[in-house]
């Protein structure tokens, strides 16, 4: 990536610089290694900039721009660049010549599907766990969007350079599950004519007397006259295994495929929240009080400490929390990926301080924190509420829009910001729906080969072999610079966890892409020019390709 090359161009400078005694004196080793190659907002300011300059001022006892001026001489002889200037108060303007954009394409080229994969990971095991919603109901768009965002993310993480694994933890224990269970058996008493209160708290969707349905077809009036603590766990593993699989349906619909569906519930029939919890006590981090068990959590910088075993004996769903990510951690993962609701941000601390208390580093936990989705149709937000049953699920969102657009919105935005879906854009076939305007910027290059070998041209000699030289005006340069950036993006999703990143960058390339075609023609009466501009083309369509895989959207040929 050529801001790391620059950066290291401009030490070895420093050294030369240094060591010819150019600048008087040395500086000090370790503050030139903390100096900055950054991107101009101007073009016009070239295509990189330093501040190593302004950095050494002070130590060496000269102006900026004379140190500048000194280390611009010396880079100038790189041929990496075709100038240098010295900008400012002492900035190092960096013009990269054509001829790296160029040369940079035949790369593209030679990698195909490889381009912009890394090592940056080396190998770390990386578990992602995402969406995890409670089996109560199915998935909405909020839940979706969350899947997105898991689902890319560790496509990206895989990408560069981590050994990745994904989980769904099943919320299949405490009291919700008995709420569940108890909805379903009072829909299935009124099937057979008998008057029930149907609580509030209770689940109040059209998929719970769906279920309830399904038990009466199968086995008719026999749990009428039975109390509901009798049938409740039948009741409840019914309707959890019906939810559950609907949701594996959708996610597997979605592109989304888990190596682990991991249960909660198998945490308790194990014994291990006790054990863990026996864990902790060994280490000093539990104390009771009032009859109830506290985990010392403000001795890692939460703000107050949390029950995890209430004076009932029942655990916490923190407990169980504190037990499950034990487990990760023994399973021998470096770094935990969690995304949650940003409703769950408070929970972040008290997560932290157990894994550290663990005995890890805090950093192992990284959660990303997902916004609200609102589903926007004819300007009207709709309304969502799991509990009411109100809500549009993502099943229905998928039949309306498809994998490929819901996929790409959710990932428009970063995922603490919160989502306007609009449902008529995402409906319409052109540049105002965001994934229409990336697939058909693959799609149209796509028809750009087809055109060519229908005049007989080589395809792939010109792709072997094109001049690359030819691509030499302002657009091309700019394509060529685009392109070249797509592993330092890559990089960036993967260290931020940031996978809309890549979603911004393809809305760039995109747009470059239909300004180039719009301006210049691909097949021309210019043979080499011609050629070369295929590699052009190949190369987009090849990073177009690239991208979108990593977003777990589609590369349409035609659209």
């Amino acid at each position: 990536m050529i801001q790391k090359i620059i950066y290291n161009k401009v030490l070895k400078a420093l050294e030369e610089c240094v060591k010819r005694g150019d600048l008087g004196t040395t500086p000090p080793p370790d503050l030139a290694l903390r100096h900055q190659v950054s991107q101009p907002k101007q073009e016009a300011h070239g295509d990189y900039a330093s501040n190593i300059a302004l950095m050494l001022s002070g130590p060496l006892r000269r102006k900026p721009r004379e140190i500048g001026e000194v280390l611009a001489e010396e880079l100038e002889k790189d041929p990496l660049f075709q100038k240098i200037d010295v900008a400012g108060p002492g900035f190092l303007n960096f013009f990269v010549s054509n001829a790296y954009w160029q040369d940079n394409l035949r790369v593209i080229l030679d990698k195909a599907g490889d381009y912009g994969r890394l090592d940056v990971g080396r190998g770390q095991k990386v578990l992602v766990e995402y969406v995890s919603a409670n089996p109560t109901g199915p998935l909405h768009v909020g839940h979706g969007r969350g899947a997105a965002i898991g689902d890319s993310l560790s496509r990206i993480l895989s990408f560069a350079g981590f050994s990745v694994e994904t989980e769904y933890y099943i919320n299949d224990a405490g009291n919700q599950m008995d709420t569940l269970g108890k909805s379903v058996y009072l829909r299935y008493q009124e099937i057979f004519g008998k008057e029930v209160e149907f609580p509030k708290e209770c689940y109040q969707g059209d998929y719970i007397k769906e279920i309830a349905r399904g038990i009466s077809a199968k086995h008719g009036d026999r749990f009428v006259d039975t109390p509901l603590e009798e049938c409740l766990s039948l009741f409840t593993s019914i309707a959890v295994e019906e939810i559950s699989s609907g949701i594996k349906e959708d996610l597997d619909r979605f592109n989304c495929r888990f190596d682990h569906w991991f249960s909660e519930k198998t945490l308790h029939e194990s014994g291990y929240v006790d054990e863990t919890i026996a864990e902790l006590k060994r280490l000093g981090y539990v104390y009771e009080q009032d009859g109830a068990l506290w985990f010392k959590a403000t001795q890692f910088g939460d703000e107050k400490d949390r029950v995890i075993r209430r004076s009932n004996g029942v655990t916490t769903y923190f407990a169980a929390d504190i037990a499950y990510h034990r487990n990760k951690l023994e399973r021998g993962f470096n770094v935990l990926v969690d995304v949650w609701g940003a409703d769950h941000h408070g929970y972040v601390p008290r997560l932290k301080a157990a894994i550290q208390a663990l005995g890890c580093d805090k950093e192992a936990l990284k959660v990303i924190l997902v916004q609200l989705v609102n589903l926007l149709e004819g300007g009207e937000v709709k309304a969502m509420s799991t509990r009411a049953g109100e809500f549009v699920t993502l099943r229905e969102v998928l039949d309306d829009v498809g994998k490929d657009a819901a996929r790409f919105i959710f990932l428009t935005r970063r995922s603490d910001s919160h989502l306007d879906f609009d449902l008529e854009i995402a409906r319409k076939k052109s540049q105002e729906n965001p994934v229409y305007y990336v697939q058909y910027a693959h799609a149209r290059l796509t028809s750009v080969f087809e055109k060519a070998k229908d005049k007989g041209i080589d395809v792939e000699k010109a792709l072997n072999g094109g001049d690359l030289s030819k691509l030499d005006t302002r657009e091309d340069i700019q394509l060529l610079k685009t392109l070249e950036a797509f592993p330092k993006q890559v990089e960036s999703a993967a260290i931020n966890s940031e996978p809309h990143l890549i979603a911004y960058y393809l809305t760039e390339l995109a747009s470059r892409l239909h300004g180039y075609y719009n301006k210049h023609r691909f097949i021309t009466d210019d043979s080499p020019l011609t050629m070369a501009r295929l590699c052009l083309a190949q190369g987009v369509r090849q990073v177009v390709k690239n991208g979108l895989g990593l977003l777990g959207v589609s590369a349409p040929e035609r659209m």
